[in-house]
């Protein structure tokens, strides 16, 4: 098969230039890799590709021959989706430690189907958008991550200029999902620690290896510790810092990973409150 078909279809990640087509999720992500920010590779399948594979109108297998086998994350990137005015924030399915063509293609489709389910139609009629979903598709490497959560430069309940970051180990899904109670650290806007209350984080969930997620029960000693030291609540701190300079704006809501003490930025979008 020639390469224009694969181009069409599965876009690298920092060529997803347009809202319209590849999602917000997806645009901010590769606006995010272009600055040069440590976003994971990987592509971006518009809204348009999604539908033909879910249709089984387009076999992605062919394409994925030559890249990598997993583990892949495979997340939903809606038109509409992490935009100033709806997140989408847990409505949309993610799918997580994809290893192989087939599994993608399924882990394609059932992201596009998530567009369709009743909560995700409910948001949509609550937020005044269009009721007919157009889901764009992100196809990231997986980060084996240590530690993950996520970071909000503004405090979403009370709106103070501050750092809020939430955090537990493993992948950051256990915290967005509310399986642990996670490490709290707030910070001043210039990266003082202003305080830490740590969590009970007892389960985690984390790469096998080959390549699947599996859950794993923390070792006693670390459910109440610290996941975050210093060093590594700076650098969410300059990473925070340097999305202000990419976005134009100071109001951000990251999902990020640490891969011993690497650090990933999985997802930027503007903090809303629906």
């Amino acid at each position: 098969m020639s390469q224009e078909p694969r181009t069409q279809a599965l876009t690298p990640l920092d060529g997803a230039a347009d809202e319209g087509v590849f999602g917000g999720k997806a645009v901010q992500l590769a606006a995010a890799l272009r600055a040069g920010l440590p976003v994971p590779g990987g592509f971006a399948l518009g809204w348009d590709v999604a539908r033909a594979v879910r249709a089984g109108e387009l076999d992605l297998d062919p394409l994925l021959v030559g890249l990598a086998p997993g583990p892949w994350a495979v997340r939903s990137s809606a038109i509409g989706e992490d935009s100033a005015g709806a997140s989408f924030a847990g409505t949309h399915l993610s799918v997580l430690g994809v290893v192989g063509a087939a599994a993608v293609g399924d882990a394609v489709r059932r992201v596009h189907d998530s567009a369709h389910d009743p909560a995700a139609i409910a948001y949509r009629e609550q937020h005044g958008l269009d009721p007919a979903p157009r889901m764009a598709v992100v196809l990231q490497e997986m980060v084996a991550s240590d530690v993950a959560g996520v970071l909000f430069t503004r405090h979403p309940v009370t709106g103070a200029r501050e750092r809020l970051i939430e955090a537990s180990w493993g992948l950051g899904e256990v915290v967005v999902s509310g399986q642990v109670t996670p490490d709290q650290y707030r910070l001043s806007p210039d990266g003082l620690l202003l305080e830490c209350s740590t969590g009970e984080k007892d389960i985690a969930l984390r790469l096998g290896p080959d390549g699947r997620v599996a859950e794993q029960v923390v070792a006693p000693h670390l459910v109440g510790a610290r996941c975050l030291d210093d060093a590594r609540l700076e650098a969410l701190h300059r990473l925070a810092s340097a999305c202000d300079g990419v976005f134009g704006v100071e109001d951000h809501d990251i999902e990020f990973a640490f891969a011993g003490e690497r650090l990933f930025l999985l997802q930027r979008r503007p903090i809303t409150h629906g």
